[in-house]
């Protein structure tokens, strides 16, 4: 598609959103429905201005997905303020974990024995459907970093750590396949995609947040230097901690992931006021930004803020692109009744078993277990993760059934989950209040 065509959607979408987002959020319409749609009207089922054959832009929108993945982790790290020792993250951890690993091996299971594929395409299939979505969970997540609700904190948290989770098993399904070395008995994959892979990513994520965040902030409170762009700390903080996490071997999603949740403990660390919109009296513009971002008491909470909405902000562009995208890319799936079926299966049996068990015995109400079972969103992180197999060895049948099967789950949980979640998130949100003042 033209560069003009393209500026034109784009920005028609942009304003649009400006202009509605109040209203969208009242109805039972999200901003991922509107831009799948269009993209499918400039799809070739539609208009034809926008043709992305899945396997000739794999290339290419492997690293979009890619970035937008990143800048969602590190925006879901920054919201994440309860403490570490809180009870609460027990759930996110059973849900990224447990919950996790029985929906990739409840999702090849039906690959290989209903669908007929080979055992590592069945696993693959797990591996990329499995993870559900920081993107496009945005109206089921945090808004705060000092949100307690355990329903968006659970779902939040889930969103954050198994994207990166999710690596192993695409890793395991692509060794099954022949295109990945797993080692001799495994022991490679073992050893270095899944032990060091989790615990690399996590201890360089939380090594390069806390020390940049404290170097910022030191330079700010006691030299007054390092103020402002905040921007470009956002940017270098996930370019730099992702680099370094995959010239590792170690996982990257996760690295990122946790350099936002190491950045949002810095902040908390220098003190635990929220920045004012104001600066002290009697200054003005620039002056009164000074004195907030340099005082020791503030200056973490005026960097994460900052940090933050402009984060967030990326996020809101990365999502439209990526969705836009995937709208037209639907035309290049095969929707037959056994696709219907699978995608049903996945969201209304697989993804609510493997909740139940993985929550089994939590102290979590049934309306927050019904709400986590439903929300298991599915996204950029599948479509991330199918453009990587793509690019990685997955050729042939296999690739035309992975295509379908991916791009069709993601466009029906971006309708149903955009449909349901504020008629849903308004009835909890009134029983919370209503509990509350009992």
């Amino acid at each position: 598609m033209d560069f003009s065509i393209w500026a034109l959607v784009v920005g028609a979408l942009l304003i649009t959103m400006v202009l509605a987002g109040s209203l969208l959020k009242r109805l039972p319409v999200s901003p991922a429905m509107l831009y799948l749609a269009v993209g499918f009207a400039l799809g070739t089922a539609g208009w034809g201005l926008m043709t992305p054959n899945p396997r000739q832009m794999s290339g290419l929108l492997e690293p979009v997905a890619e970035i937008a993945v990143l800048i969602s982790l590190f925006s879901v790290g920054l919201k994440l303020g309860l403490p570490l020792a809180s009870p609460q993250w027990r759930l996110p951890l059973r849900l990224a974990f447990v919950s996790m690993a029985l929906t990739v091996g409840l999702i090849a299971a039906v690959g290989f024995f209903l669908i007929g594929l080979p055992l590592g395409a069945a696993v693959l299939l797990g591996g990329i459907l499995a993870p559900t979505d920081p993107v496009l969970a945005s109206d089921v997540q945090v808004d705060e970093p000092g949100d307690r609700d355990r329903l968006r904190f659970s779902l939040t948290g889930e969103g954050g750590l198994n994207d990166g989770v999710a690596f192993p098993f695409v890793f395991l399904g692509l060794g099954l396949l022949g295109v990945h070395d797993l080692g001799a008995a495994g022991w490679r994959w073992l050893a270095i995609d899944v032990l060091w892979g989790l615990a690399g990513g996590l201890g360089i994520g939380a090594l390069f947040g806390t020390m940049t965040g404290k170097l910022v902030v030191y330079l700010r409170t006691h030299h007054w230097q390092a103020v402002g762009l905040e921007e470009f700390l956002a940017i270098g903080l996930v370019a730099l901690t992702y680099g370094v996490a995959q010239l590792a071997h170690a996982l990257g999603f996760l690295a990122v992931f946790a350099a936002g949740l190491a950045l949002q403990r810095v902040n908390q660390d220098s003190r635990s006021q929220a920045a004012p919109k104001d600066g002290p009296a009697g200054l003005q513009g620039k002056a009164a930004h000074l004195a907030v971002a340099t005082h020791p008491d503030l200056a973490g909470a005026y960097m994460g803020q900052a940090v933050r909405g402009f984060n967030e902000q990326l996020e809101r562009i990365a999502e439209l692109v990526i969705v836009l995208v995937v709208g037209a890319m639907l035309s290049y799936t095969r929707v037959d009744w056994g696709t219907i079926g699978f995608v049903l299966l996945l969201l209304v049996v697989l993804r609510p078993l493997s909740v139940w068990i993985g929550l089994s015995g939590a102290s979590v109400s049934g309306d927050q277990r019904l709400l986590i079972s439903w929300f298991g969103i599915r996204g950029i992180g599948s479509i991330y993760y199918l453009m990587f197999a793509l690019n990685h060895g997955l050729v042939g049948p296999l690739a035309d059934e992975a295509i379908t099967l991916t791009l069709t789950t993601v466009g029906v949980s971006i309708v149903v989950h955009g449909i349901s979640v504020t008629p849903l998130m308004t009835r909890y949100a009134r029983r919370t209040l209503g509990r509350s003042r009992r």
